[in-house]
């Protein structure tokens, strides 16, 4: 008797008619391209994003002429766009860390696409958060008193401050994911040494490979240093953003002193991450002609992720409401109606239809694979989450305990140049990394054609042997 299994395709990871040769050839061409050759399109987003980073050096030099006086702050609300974007910047960096360590120690294959790209953004948006807590000191150029180092004045850190946890914190989380990242691109490098054209080019490349030859005990040791360093970066994708959100959960102030700040601040942050990598994979694997190493697997993957993580999110802001009213607290009903009815009423419910709302439509399969939906998906995301933000501080601020010292907050063209040049940051770097570094992992993609070659012959085996004639059991007695 003959019988028949049913198997299903399974959606792949890397597209058809690959091998070691091409994956190698299409990766390495775009950083060993000629200056002379480089794309104009590129030519042309390298220089808006590089006027946007001047308009951020500006601002920065204004505000050290003139002091933070030039931002919107005032008697209630002291933290302003400065916090805001910082707290924002860390959220988009966390998406890296979880891709790269989290899922390379679940195994999760669909990672190797997109973990070099997600990692680098992670440094980038980093070094842009980084700089707003500076900025916001007042006397930045003093910004090494949070450091506890010996010194003659016998003056060191407040402990007991979140911002000075902030600093171990960020500090801590940039140089895992600087080492993380450099690592994993020393073999990238040999083969970028052994490949490149120019003598200047082979020399630079050789430099950063560090000797790299291939052999058993380079990959051995590879592997575990690129290990270590995994599990170590995974308690960083908690912790960190737990910090930052103690920055507010520590306080006696309606709005900030909750318990559920931490794994919210977390779920958050990874959302607001994968809807980065989102915003800047599409486009690049479009311009790049990218979709056979990014293909659809990845991207309905990225938005189960984001469906995850939304729903946490979307859970705190019920919770929030939910503790409000449970509280008893005439402070804290107050907050809640003033974020629902208040002159700020308007950001707070588009933040729900952002973040709470349009996420749903995650749970259908013909959202998670609309590439043009995505897109547009993850832009009204990180616009959310940035609302988010703006939220917790300033409706938080700007009505206390005491009406007397209500105010509304408004912020300036100070506020906005700081902000939209810190985008000019941020893209300069990524350009760079684009046109100069492989974005895309070139050994761990041979390695993943050749698991797929051995899984597509395995598949091929069953299909043959379960369409041959098989004898039943009664038979074979």
């Amino acid at each position: 008797m003959q019988r028949y299994e049913q198997i299903e395709p399974m959606e792949p990871i890397i597209g058809p008619g690959q091998t070691y040769a091409t994956i190698t050839e299409r990766i390495s061409s775009i950083p060993l391209t000629d200056l002379r050759q480089t794309p104009r399109g590129w030519l042309v987003g390298f220089a808006i994003s590089f006027s946007f980073l001047m308009l951020f050096l500006i601002s920065i030099l204004w505000l050290f002429a003139r002091g933070t006086g030039i931002w919107g702050l005032n008697i209630p609300v002291a933290w302003g766009f400065a916090i805001i974007n910082f707290v924002w910047w860390i959220g988009i960096g966390h998406a890296g860390t979880l891709i790269s360590a989290v899922l390379l120690l679940f195994q999760q294959s669909w990672r190797n696409s997109i973990n070099r790209f997600a990692e680098a953004m992670t440094l980038f948006a980093v070094a842009c958060a980084g700089l707003f807590p500076i900025l916001h000191l007042g006397r930045p150029w003093l910004f090494y008193w949070l450091i506890p180092y010996p010194n003659t004045l016998g003056m060191w850190p407040q402990f007991r401050s979140p911002l000075a946890w902030d600093v171990f914190a960020i500090s801590t989380y940039a140089t895992v994911s600087l080492l993380f990242w450099l690592v994993g691109l020393i073999p990238d490098f040999a083969i970028l040494r052994d490949r490149a054209a120019g003598k200047l080019q082979r020399q630079i490349f050789g430099l950063l490979s560090l000797g790299w030859r291939s052999s058993s005990r380079h990959w051995h040791r590879y592997e575990m240093a690129y290990l270590i360093l995994a599990a170590l970066s995974t308690p960083l994708v908690v912790s960190v953003h737990s910090i930052v959100s103690l920055d507010f959960a520590v306080s006696q102030l309606p709005g900030w002193h909750v318990t559920i700040f931490p794994p919210y601040f977390v779920a958050g942050a990874v959302f607001s991450g994968f809807a980065m990598v989102l915003t800047l994979t599409i486009p690049i694997r479009k311009w790049y002609n990218l979709e056979d190493f990014i293909t659809m697997k990845h991207l309905d993957n990225m938005a189960k992720v984001m469906l995850v993580t939304g729903s946490i999110v979307f859970y705190g802001y019920l919770m929030e409401l939910f503790y409000g009213w449970y509280s008893a607290s005439a402070f804290e009903q107050f907050m809640v109606l003033n974020r629902m009815i208040g002159p700020y009423a308007p950001f707070f419910w588009a933040l729900i239809v952002c973040n709470g709302i349009i996420p749903q439509l995650l749970w259908f399969k013909f959202f998670r694979q609309n590439i043009p939906f995505l897109f547009v998906f993850s832009i009204i995301v990180n616009i959310g989450m940035w609302l988010e933000r703006f939220v917790i501080v300033v409706i938080s601020l700007h009505r206390e305990f005491l009406p007397s010292s209500w105010d509304m907050y408004t912020p300036t063209f100070w506020d906005w140049s700081l902000y939209i040049g810190s985008f000019g940051l941020f893209f300069t770097l990524l350009f760079l990394f684009i046109r100069f570094l492989p974005m895309i992992n070139i050994f761990e993609m041979s390695m993943l054609q050749f698991s797929e070659n051995e899984k597509a012959h395995g598949r091929e085996a069953r299909r043959v042997q379960l369409a041959g004639d098989t004898p039943e059991p009664a038979e074979m007695a």
